[in-house]
């Protein structure tokens, strides 16, 4: 498995209402292995200090679950399969559904990488945690906790605990020239646009000019990744059902996939259906993306992939273990990514999945 950096960033418990954060660009160093013990003791502190920040203002929370809300709205309307399964899932398990991340692809140049999405996120009070790296895809990754806030007593979905959130973006001066000259061609007609990235989402509109097929044709021969961001921008690349909140047996992430596949969906086969963690605590799995026909600038009609939804069960951390369940609450579970999973799940949106015929 390819290294990854991971830069966790502690709040002081003791002095919790305003905390001093270094700049997104300076959340870079080299990577050293941590075991799993002294991974987990990381996760636990994170997620109790996670918890000691002040809660936004009553109105911002609205306006923020609004922006959410809509950028959602613009995900089930492209994307029937989440729908679908969004609504097999309340069939059999009612009004139980919370999200345990939302995820964000991005360019990772002149300002339109992972600092612009995750802007209207920090202005919220969400608080970035740890960076992934994934070399042979030539990405990087970071994860933002959402503040602590109190929700409708039985609120789920949107109404629910906030997700995690989770921005990825292309380190486009990687790529080839080629390449590099489509994709700064493209931002160049976006103007400011990136300074306006959680408004595209929302809106589900890019911020540049529809590029060409040659352009899309380019970026796909080198990369799937960025050949998506081309034609989907900022749009919610996929939400995640956090299994273990679920009440009847689908709350085990193995009867959700078997239930999921005996309905005729399919599920991402990269690394075997079900991705797990090496601490055997961070169980994820997810569908295929869904098409959709994309008018290109130059007339060309074709299509192209779309977003996925996805499934994680986050266990209970050892030092947790004898906890009765009643007990138990998000911070006594695994909490963060695994660079294993995720460069898995990413392949959700790639040709061969798309095209692999269901199990």
């Amino acid at each position: 498995m390819e290294a990854v950096a991971r830069v966790p960033i502690f709040l002081s418990a003791s002095k919790p209402s305003r905390v001093s954060l270094p700049s997104l660009s300076s959340l870079s160093v080299a990577a050293r292995p941590i075991s799993n013990r002294r991974r987990n003791l990381r996760m636990a502190a994170r997620s109790q200090a996670t918890a000691l920040a002040d809660p936004p203002p009553k109105g911002a929370e609205s306006f923020f679950r609004t922006i959410i809300s809509s950028m959602e709205k613009v995900y089930m309307t492209r994307n029937p399969t989440a729908k679908a399964i969004l609504d097999l899932v309340r069939s059999c398990d009612g009004d139980h559904i919370c999200y345990d991340h939302f995820a964000f692809r991005t360019f990772g140049v002149e300002g339109y990488g992972i600092d612009s999405m995750a802007k209207v996120f920090m202005d919220f009070g969400y608080m970035p945690r740890e960076e992934l790296r994934f070399p042979t895809k030539k990405l990087k990754a970071l994860w933002f906790a959402p503040p602590k806030i109190d929700y409708i007593d039985g609120g789920n979905g949107i109404d629910g605990p906030l997700p995690r959130i989770f921005i990825s973006e292309l380190l486009v001066d990687q790529m080839s020239s080629q390449s590099q000259e489509v994709i700064r061609k493209c931002i160049k007609t976006s103007g400011n646009g990136n300074e306006h990235a959680s408004i595209a989402s929302a809106l589900g509109c890019l911020t540049w000019e529809k590029p060409l097929y040659s352009d899309y044709q380019q970026l796909a021969r080198e990369s799937e990744y960025a050949a998506w961001t081309l034609v989907n921008g900022y749009a919610l690349n996929h939400v995640t059902i956090s299994t273990h909140q679920l009440k009847s047996h689908i709350r085990n992430i193995k009867s959700l996939n078997e239930f999921i596949e005996n309905h005729g969906f399919k599920l991402n086969s990269e690394g075997g259906t079900l991705k797990v963690s090496p601490d055997g605590l961070l169980l994820q799995s997810s569908t295929v993306a869904d098409s959709t026909s994309f008018n290109f600038a130059d007339g060309v009609t074709e299509s192209v992939p779309c977003s996925y939804i996805e499934f994680a069960e986050r266990l209970v951390l050892p030092q947790y273990k004898n906890l009765a369940n009643d007990e138990i609450k998000e911070f006594h579970r695994r909490d963060g990514f695994e660079v294993g999973n995720a460069d898995k799940i990413f392949e959700s949106t790639s040709k061969d999945q798309l095209t692999r015929k269901a199990a």
